[in-house]
């Protein structure tokens, strides 16, 4: 099969755009192709479609505006477009499909593929060593583009309500200087390349990611696959893809628009283990993606 990727850039390493890359790697493995040379069987737009297409559209949803502080009727118009003009859709999670349906209606062909991790990459990276990080016995670790639903201040408070003295935390991402907690035990790298943040990852024993009403981060994906025990919200669809990983739970959103940059206050005491055991093995995501726009076109 022949695919357009379209309103992707997969040079660079922002979430859709890191995915997207890894998407291309592993289906063209199973025979697949990405060429403009010849007529597409298939369109697969991210978020929303540069180009009107005359082979079967299928649109990969991140995720919708729905910030009661923001033109988000507007901000979607695009994406619902796109959206309703769809041979089918991929949703990221669970969460993310319930989520759609409320605004835009039920599509009459839609399918859940998790995001996936780059194992054979991974496997090839080592655990970072750095003189600052040694004198610690357990490494913890977030990453993100930090604003103010991904919740950096409840991070680093869990981080400092339930480590010890011979803990640190790793604060990947760029930070606002006002954001910065001054801790002896927080550290903060910036942002940092794929292949550092697997190695992040893999020298870490907790990732943590207490974002609101996520929808199915990349790097809570590549967390787990390096090994990480993975602290985050039942908000959203994060635990769908936080395998093994411990759940604080928040109240149940009515997905009515809201107030998304200014999160509830959390209660860390309100832990749960997670059950959901989510296959996220690049290999099987790139075959759910062939299986689903093969079965349309």
């Amino acid at each position: 099969m022949n695919i357009l990727l379209d309103n992707v850039d997969v040079s660079s390493t922002t979430g859709p755009n890191h995915f997207a890359s890894k998407l291309k790697k592993y289906m063209q493995r199973q025979g697949d192709t990405f060429t403009s040379d010849r007529a597409f069987d298939a369109q697969l737009s991210f978020i929303q479609s540069a180009n009107r297409p005359t082979s079967p559209l299928f649109q990969r949803l991140d995720g919708i505006y729905f910030n009661s502080e923001q033109d988000f009727n507007r901000m979607n118009a695009a994406i619902k477009d796109t959206y309703r003009r769809s041979d089918g859709v991929i949703f990221q999670s669970e969460f993310n499909r319930r989520l759609t349906f409320e605004y835009f209606g039920e599509h009459s062909n839609s399918t859940v593929i998790h995001n996936g991790a780059d194992l054979e990459h991974i496997d090839q990276v080592r655990p970072l060593r750095t003189p600052p990080l040694e004198q610690f016995e357990t490494v913890w670790c977030c990453a993100s583009s930090w604003r103010p639903h991904k919740r950096l201040e409840d991070n680093i408070e869990y981080f400092l309500q339930h480590s010890n003295k011979r803990d640190c935390l790793v604060v990947a991402g760029n930070v606002n200087h006002n954001e910065v907690a001054q801790h002896e035990r927080v550290f903060y790298p910036g942002n940092l390349e794929v292949k550092d943040l697997y190695s992040l990852y893999k020298k870490s024993k907790y990732f943590i990611h207490l974002a609101y009403l996520d929808h199915c981060p990349n790097v809570v994906v590549d967390a787990v696959a390096c090994g990480c025990h993975v602290i985050c919200s039942s908000a959203g669809g994060t635990k769908e893809i936080a395998i093994g990983g411990t759940i604080i739970e928040e109240d149940e959103w009515d997905l009515k628009p809201t107030e998304l940059y200014k999160p509830p206050k959390m209660d860390f005491s309100r832990k749960v283990e997670n059950n959901y055991n989510t296959n996220i093995d690049m290999i099987y995501v790139a075959s759910k993606y062939n299986k689903f726009l093969g079965e349309t076109k």
